[in-house]
């Protein structure tokens, strides 16, 4: 006998082994028909799994997230079926789910066109109409190459070969079309419904630039119609908003080879950065942190100390100097960690915040620079805070009382926690990692926050929180952190006087709120769609006259508006009325004041809000009581 536990705690009992379909088709018919894999003792697996024991098995049907995944990685098999039905000659080498999607790399003699695309796409869904059933069989590992070798997929050869000798390898197979996988995989390409091509690129063999360059074709992959045309519906929205292309078209700032990865900052984009930065440093002060500033470039034994040099060399920019190396710094840590250690510190004066605007500088790839979202150079709202074990949940809860306040001022009110745990490569004793994670949990349970954990992907040296934002169009960014470190303290001497009159190192806190600010501020371009919320705005009353004859008057009231402490422009030149609102319009000033004679007779402005919006005529001071209004609320 054969015990299979679901979910809901029930229990069904088979005379022998059974597979996972057979399970799902003694529930019912309906759920039958809608498995696409199992999680058997918490594992992953294919519907034709062989449940051999007694085990606890839940059905994965579209409604799971791991029933989209496996949607998507079986559709980039199904585009590589189609694309070995349609190129005989191509040859296939890897094909991963990624965020929203999965992409395939192939080798061909010549590249894919746009027109390709549309004939693979139409091919993968003559194929996934066939409802072939995809298959699962194990071989050895030399048998495997074998095969792979005989059918001309010398890639997919070179990748089993480097698994192994003793290790059997899982191959499903589709109609006319096998490939290596560990899976698993739907039961049929018939499940496959709902999927697009998007775009192709180019891509080295296994990312190593002195290997030969291959093919990407990129796809996305959905259970349900509607949430994929919602998602390209999102993509559109996404690209009307690149602020890029908003970042030119509203004189904010440039890009230019001759500093690749590094940004122009015009004066209009410039200002929204000043705002930023004054609204994050009164952050500051009213936590208690003390602004400092450390040096850009520091030497190398520093580092070396740190661990920098050895997990984090190849991101950092080097310089020598009459025979001695240095670095620009990658992150700011180390240098506070020097203003901490140039005095000494009792128990008492913890905890000892620390906060920056420092400019760091990391040599990312070129290929992997994107606009104002991963630059070389860039600018942290960072803070460290010094303090003791016992101190770490109150500042962390704090903190996270602070950072929901700030997020909520610049517009975002969804946001959600998560918690990234020791990565592979890191620094310090296993134990430490283990109360550096249980301090964060204990943190973030305290605070009463709900929070989803992401194994192996914190810093080196310390697990962290993360603040993942979610814009208008429901696009997630990560920005804020907070990281406990128990290591680089201990590694660059750092201590603190306790109680018993004896020399303890003080527990570090990293933290930033939005993180990069030029990252943050394309973020919020993007989010707002250029028309930046009055408070931000860099232009916030465009002022203009129909004729000359209220040109004083537009001085005048442009000169009183100014006093208020308002960012204001004006526009006197002999044109059209209708021309010039139309033409600042596409600017996107938070107001436009149209001045004639009437109102300069009468000593009040005529308003129109963003949108095209009339707001009709006002006083001055009317007008000063709303702007103010408005900054305050940060609406």
């Amino acid at each position: 006998m054969v015990s299979v536990r679901l979910p809901d705690g029930s229990q069904r009992q088979f005379e022998g082994p059974v597979t996972v379909a057979q399970v799902a088709g003694n529930i019912g018919a309906g759920l039958a028909k809608a498995a696409l894999a199992g999680r058997v003792d918490g594992k992953l697996v294919d519907t034709s799994f062989l449940i051999e024991k007694d085990a606890d098995l839940a059905i994965v049907t579209d409604k799971d997230p791991e029933g989209l995944e496996v949607i998507r990685h079986s559709t980039a098999h199904l585009l590589a079926y189609a694309v070995k039905e349609l190129f005989p000659d191509a040859q296939v080498t890897i094909g991963p789910v990624i965020d929203n999607g999965f992409y395939y790399d192939f080798a061909y003699k010549r590249p894919f066109t746009p027109e390709d695309l549309v004939a693979i796409e139409k091919k993968m869904a003559e194929l996934a109409k066939k409802d072939e059933p995809v298959t699962r069989k194990v071989l050895p590992r030399d048998e495997a190459v074998a095969y792979f070798k005989s059918i001309g997929e010398a890639y997919k050869a070179e990748i089993i070969e480097s698994i192994p000798q003793d290790q059997d390898v899982s191959l499903y197979t589709e109609g006319g079309f096998t490939d290596l996988c560990r899976g698993p995989h739907v039961p049929s390409t018939g499940k496959l419904k709902v999927f697009k091509l998007m775009k192709l690129a180019g891509a080295y063999w296994r990312g190593d630039s002195n290997n030969e360059m291959l093919q990407r074709v990129y796809g996305t992959a959905w259970a349900k119609k509607e949430e994929q045309e919602a998602y390209l519906h999102m993509l559109e929205e996404a690209e009307k908003r690149d602020h890029r292309k908003l970042g030119r078209a509203l004189d904010f700032f440039h890009f230019q080879d001759e500093a690749p990865g590094l940004i122009f900052w015009h004066p209009k984009g410039w200002s929204i950065w000043q705002q930023v930065e004054q609204y994050m440093r009164r952050v500051y002060q009213d936590s208690g942190y003390q602004e400092v500033k450390a040096p850009q470039i520091l030497d190398r034994s520093l580092w070396e100390k740190t661990g920098h040099w050895e997990n984090y060399r190849e991101n950092m920019f080097t310089t020598e100097s009459e025979n001695r190396a240095y670095a620009l710094k990658p992150m700011n840590c180390p240098g506070h960690i020097q203003i901490y250690n140039s005095g000494l510190h009792s128990y008492r004066d913890l905890p000892l915040r620390y906060g920056e605007f420092g400019q760091c500088h990391r040599n990312e790839p070129s290929g992997a620079l994107h606009g104002m979202m991963r630059v070389r150079g860039f600018t942290q709202d960072d803070g460290h805070i010094f303090c003791t074990e016992d101190q770490i949940q109150d500042e962390v809860a704090a903190f996270n009382k602070v950072v929901r306040e700030v997020y909520d001022n610049f517009g975002f009110t969804d946001v959600a926690v998560k918690l990234a745990l020791r990565p592979e490569k890191r620094i310090g004793e296993e134990a430490v990692w283990d109360k550096a994670e249980n301090a964060l949990r204990e943190a973030i349970r305290a605070s009463g926050t709900e929070w989803e954990e992401l194994p192996g992907e914190g810093a080196f040296y310390g697990p962290k929180i993360e603040y993942h934002l979610k814009d208008s169009i429901g696009r997630s960014w990560q920005c804020g952190t907070m990281q406990v470190d128990f290591s680089m303290p201990a590694r660059l001497g750092a201590e603190y006087v306790t109680e018993d009159n004896d020399r303890k190192v003080p527990v570090m806190l990293h933290r930033a709120i939005v993180g990069s600010l030029e990252r943050f501020i394309a973020i919020l371009i993007e989010n707002h769609a250029g028309a930046m919320p009055l408070w931000l705005a860099p232009v916030q009353v465009m002022i203009l006259n129909i004729s000359d004859a209220q040109a004083d008057y537009v001085k005048n009231v442009a000169q009183t508006l100014k006093k208020q402490g308002f960012r204001v422009e004006t526009d006197l030149r002999n044109e059209k009325i209708t021309y010039k609102i139309r033409q600042h319009s596409l600017q996107k000033p938070p107001y436009i004041l149209v001045l004639g004679d009437k109102e300069r007779d009468a000593n009040t402005v005529a308003v129109r809000a963003r949108g095209n919006v009339d707001l009709g005529v006002m006083s001055i001071d009317t007008l000063v009581e709303r702007l103010k209004t408005e900054v305050e609320a940060k609406a």
